[in-house]
């Protein structure tokens, strides 16, 4: 008993570690939390479609500043009590204090949540303001993967940064964190979305060269926005292709083109990805399914094998 919490969790569902070691190509599924009623409708409805997919997880977002924390906690308990689903419960280190933390991993305990999602957060005040650790909190993710280990035997994951964290000083730098990670104990990590496969293998590279050869797993969204991918980009320090905005910005006039384009990048982009050897693909949803269900089904012979 650490903390309060078995040093083993009870329950038959599998863990990502478990999962991801079995060989098969991992496909998994990213939401947020909704903030109405008629938003937890079209998760639930995006959720029960995703099921008939049997994906190996599904992921459960934190908002912006950890704004969301409780609704992650109970969507994240629903879909392990109620459906067929492996849920990952995310955490991050803004706005809680190590008491919080351990209060969160306890929660998704009791609901027989066994993966989690370690990850330091964006600045309480957005992206591009300065980091302020709370007074009694974590300043770095790699603690929090240290926190999740000593209270249980949870299997941790991480994220990566194909395109450089935006206050990372070099994508070298960049890289030694991620290895940091994985030396506390990360199980394998998922990146922030992209779209250049050669940044993705170049990250893996960096990683394996210092030792980190945890799975790394690509982060993907279909573009169906084009105003939205580019706040996103301008956000997170995302690059956007000139390839990929130009044949975006070819149909921008046509709300439909954007987004059955966006869908043939994404699928191209996934086909590149499994070609090289990625373990699987994790997609980013914005809780419709619609687009990442249509590149899933495009990606045929690859889902199978």
């Amino acid at each position: 008993m650490a903390n309060g919490l078995p040093s083993t969790l009870p329950g038959s569902t599998p863990t990502v570690r478990e999962l991801l070691a079995s060989g098969s190509r991992s496909f998994s599924f990213e939401f947020f939390p909704p903030k109405t009623p008629e938003a937890e409708e079209v998760l639930w409805r995006s959720l029960r479609e995703i099921e008939q997919l049997r994906p190996t997880f599904v992921s459960i977002t934190y908002g912006a500043g950890g704004t969301t924390r409780d609704g992650t906690i109970r969507v994240t308990e629903r879909v392990a009590q109620d459906t067929s689903l492996t849920p990952i419960g995310h955490l991050t280190c803004v706005s809680h204090s190590r008491d919080e933390l351990r209060s969160v991993i306890g929660a998704y305990a009791g609901s027989g949540v066994r993966n989690m999602l370690a990850l330091r957060g964006d600045p309480p005040g957005g992206p591009n303001q300065p980091w302020v650790a709370h007074p009694q909190g974590l300043n770095h993710a790699v603690e929090l993967v240290e926190l999740i280990r000593e209270l249980g035997d949870f299997c941790v994951g991480v994220a990566a940064f194909p395109d450089k964290h935006p206050e990372a000083s070099s994508l070298e730098a960049d890289a030694q964190v991620l290895a940091a990670k994985a030396q506390a104990g990360a199980d394998y990590a998922i990146t922030q979305m992209f779209f250049g496969a050669d940044d993705y293998f170049r990250l893996v590279d960096r990683a394996a060269a210092l030792g980190c050869d945890i799975p790394v797993l690509p982060g993907i969204m279909p573009v169906t926005n084009i105003k939205q991918i580019q706040r996103m980009a301008e956000l997170t320090g995302m690059a956007l292709p000139k390839p990929v905005t130009d044949r975006l910005l070819a149909v921008e006039a046509d709300p439909a083109a954007v987004r059955q384009v966006g869908v043939e990048i994404a699928t191209e982009l996934c086909e590149q990805l499994l070609a090289g050897g990625a373990p699987g693909i994790h997609f980013i949803t914005l809780n419709r399914s619609t687009a990442t269900r249509q590149v899933f089904q495009n990606l045929g012979s690859h889902v199978a094998s």
